[in-house]
Formats: structure tokens, C-alpha cells, sequence
């Protein structure tokens, strides 16, 4: 081949476009999608049904506000921010809303601790840490991340959760509860640290006993490839309990605007959401191949399913 040739394919090469290198996160996802096909759960997590079709805050509400509320359908929500020790003044100090990925994580791990030891009690101290890095793969988690999620544990553990249903013959009942109503709170290396965080929790009598009969199982490996995105996190548990649910060669139809009322905080233009609604569901739908769907001008079509975790799905069906 002679010396024109090699310009000829130089030439081409130039007018290639330029290749971009994967984010950190793309990698995670992508390595994450492919072990999830390969090979069967390592570890499961769960999250509360009835907390996989409401939302907490997608991002900080600011420490003055103090109730977080929000409606799906029937279903309505309120979160109350609340107060733990401060060991410095020796009075309780007021704490903000759990906001973002932090809470919604934290919360799958407590849920799969209590299922997986049979116990409302879990020594937060020595799961946590590990569960952190087990998310978060490749790297060890620093001090000052795993200081923020346990500042997500203090202010998720001080929060009152109050949910109302409207039922149709004219009635209506509603739970005022905490997820964890006892913490034994222990002070890290830091001197500074005013507030005392977590080391032992114990969830309420009354969420635990729902969250046994009630825990929707979640691919672990999956939450972590979508740990930095709380919406993301929300639709991948949605799709888990609402898809096997579905009756075989049965359909259910969800308007856009129903799906903004409860995954669109902070979208005041639809067509702004719908942008970002179907980036999301591509970025679930790798995580969770089965999971069937369509998506159209008016809204999104939903198909019966398999669980993300497999012989998980009959006990859903029969409790529906």
C-alpha cells in the first residue's frame, strides 16, 4: 500500500466523530448491567411498598422547612423533620428533611437488614460502612461521605411520617408513625461533632410488622449503578412492586401528568420532565431488563413483569 492510501485512511479518521471516555458512573452502570445478566443476586434489598409509590425530597428543602408533603393518587404523604441531642448544649437541636439518594439508600439497607436477621435491631455501626462500599465499588468510601450518610440516618431516624389514604365510600384513614423510634447514639473521632449519630436503630413496632409482610426485593448491585440519582432510585423501585402486579396480558396506562405529579418535583414545564423522565427510564431499563413498557405523546404503558429478583413476585401478586 503506498503512501497515498495511508492519507486516504488518516483522512477518514479525522472525520470521525471524537470518541468520549465513559464517566465514572457510565462505567458503574454499564459493569453493573452486565453482572446483573450474568450472574444471579448476591445481595437483596428491599424497600416498603408503600414507600416505593410516594417520594421524599429530590434535593435540600433548606433547614427552615420542616414538612415535606406530597400526594400520589389516593395516597398522601407528609414528612416531618424532627430533633435529636446535641451533646455540646445538652438540649435537643432541630434537624433538616433526609433529602436525595442518601435516605432512600440508607433506608434499603435497614429494610435488608431487619428482613435478612429477622429483627427490627440493627447495628448500623458495623453494616453500614460496609454496605457503603459495596455501592460505591472500586473505591473505598472517605470519612466525609460516610459522615453524610449518617447525617442522613440522624435526620431520616428524627423524622415523623404521617400518611393519609382517601378511600371512595366517603372515608379515609391515616397513620402517624416513625420508621425508627429508637436510636442508641454514639460520637465519632471528630471532637467538633455536636450531634451524636446512629450506631444501633430500631425500627417501629408497626413499620417493621408492614415491612415483613410488604418488602418489595431490589437488586442491590442495581441501586448502586443509580445511587446518584434519587429519581432514578424512586422509578426502579416503582417499576419492582407496580410491574409484577400487573395481571398477564392485562395493561395499565399512567398519564404524564400523573407521572409528574409523583416523580416531577421541581418541573414546573411537562415537556421539561418528559426530557428527563425518559433519560431516567433508559438509565433504569439497563438495570432492569425485564421490565416492560412503553412510553407515547400521551404517557407510558405498563405490561406485566418479572421481578427484578426472580420467585420474588407471587407473594406481591396475592397482596395486591
Amino acid at each position: 500500500m503506498d503512501d497515498s492510501d495511508d492519507d486516504g485512511f488518516a483522512h477518514i479518521g479525522e472525520s470521525l466523530p471524537e470518541h468520549k471516555p465513559l464517566t465514572p458512573v457510565q462505567r458503574r452502570r454499564l459493569r453493573a448491567s452486565i453482572d446483573i445478566q450474568d450472574t444471579p443476586a448476591e445481595r437483596i434489598a428491599y424497600q416498603h411498598t408503600v414507600l416505593c409509590q410516594t417520594s421524599l425530597p429530590y434535593r435540600d428543602p433548606g433547614d427552615s422547612v420542616r414538612i415535606w408533603e406530597r400526594q400520589q393518587g389516593a395516597v398522601f404523604l407528609a414528612l416531618e423533620a424532627g430533633r435529636v441531642y446535641d451533646r455540646t448544649a445538652q438540649r435537643y437541636v432541630e434537624v433538616g428533611l433526609p433529602y436525595g439518594s442518601r435516605p432512600r439508600l440508607i433506608l434499603a439497607h435497614l429494610n435488608r437488614e431487619a428482613i435478612l436477621n429477622d429483627s427490627p435491631r440493627i447495628e448500623v455501626e458495623s453494616t453500614l460502612t460496609a454496605f457503603i462500599k459495596r455501592i460505591v465499588p472500586g473505591r473505598s468510601p472517605n470519612a466525609r461521605e460516610i459522615g453524610q450518610f449518617k447525617d442522613h440516618l440522624s435526620r431520616f431516624a428524627a423524622a415523623m411520617v404521617r400518611m393519609a389514604v382517601d378511600l371512595p365510600d366517603d372515608r379515609a384513614y391515616q397513620v402517624d408513625t416513625k420508621i425508627i423510634d429508637f436510636m442508641e447514639l454514639w460520637g465519632g473521632k471528630d471532637g467538633r461533632q455536636r450531634v451524636l449519630w446512629p450506631a444501633v436503630v430500631e425500627l417501629s413496632p408497626r413499620y417493621y410488622e408492614t415491612l415483613r409482610k410488604h418488602a418489595v426485593p431490589l437488586e442491590e448491585r442495581a441501586i448502586g449503578a443509580l445511587a446518584n440519582s434519587p429519581m432514578a432510585l424512586d422509578v426502579y423501585a416503582w417499576l419492582a412492586q407496580r410491574l409484577c402486579r400487573i395481571r398477564p396480558k392485562r395493561e395499565q396506562f399512567v398519564s404524564w401528568a400523573a407521572l409528574q405529579d409523583q416523580f416531577g418535583t421541581g418541573y414546573g414545564r411537562i415537556r421539561a420532565f418528559r426530557e428527563h423522565f425518559r433519560a431516567i427510564l433508559t438509565q433504569v431499563h439497563a438495570q432492569y431488563r425485564g421490565a416492560k413498557f412503553d412510553l407515547d405523546d400521551h404517557g407510558m404503558t405498563l405490561r406485566y413483569s418479572l421481578p427484578p429478583i426472580p420467585g420474588h413476585h407471587l407473594d406481591l401478586i396475592k397482596d395486591d
